[in-house]
């Protein structure tokens, strides 16, 4: 008996309501033209690494625990005397989520950790790059579930890309508002 593969819960609302939506909405003659998602790209700028290289790594621990996938650490490409920053020098580390993974994250991000923000007004819907990609920025990371408050010795920054295959920012800011992106009015 062959194993059933998982599909996320986001994926499968999209293909039942969400594409038939968007065809409807900018009436697109092929199902190839539909946005959808492409990828999330999550990255940690770890900028006092520089005087401590396990903060570059601690980091990376907790993206990965984020994200569900290994995250890499980054490092400077030169150096930068008035930063105290020599060339490799560990400095952040990233995170590139495709696939089920994705649609796993957008589901916490949106439901579970976006309600936790302190003082959460919306998302900016100006963060549009011009051609369908949103990127967004968080204060704390702490604000994932993942992450244990208790353990953390500070909290970072974290910077979250949401890569889609849409043309235009209308046809992108359509495509997420589906998914529930709490954008301002």
């Amino acid at each position: 008996m062959a194993e059933t593969a998982y599909v996320p819960r986001l994926r499968v609302e999209y293909d039942k309501s969400i594409r038939s939506k968007l065809t409807e909405q900018f009436g697109y003659a092929n199902v190839m033209q539909v946005p959808r998602l492409d990828k999330v790209v999550l990255n940690m700028g770890v900028g006092d690494a520089v005087n401590d290289r396990k903060k570059a790594e601690t980091a990376a621990g907790d993206l990965s625990l984020i994200a569900g996938q290994k995250a890499i650490v980054t490092y400077s490409r030169v150096a930068i005397a008035t930063f105290k920053l020599r060339e490799n020098q560990p400095i952040g580390c990233k995170v590139t989520l495709r696939k089920a993974k994705m649609y796993e994250f957008i589901d916490r991000l949106v439901n579970v950790a976006l309600p936790r923000v302190r003082d959460f007004r919306g998302l900016n819907p100006k963060s549009f790059d011009g051609r369908g990609n949103y990127s967004l920025g968080l204060k704390e990371h702490i604000i994932f579930p993942e992450i244990d408050f208790d353990k953390v010795s500070e909290a970072r920054g974290m910077d979250i890309t949401v890569c889609t295959t849409a043309q235009t920012d209308d046809e992108a800011r359509a495509l997420l508002t589906a998914f529930n992106f709490p954008f301002r009015q």
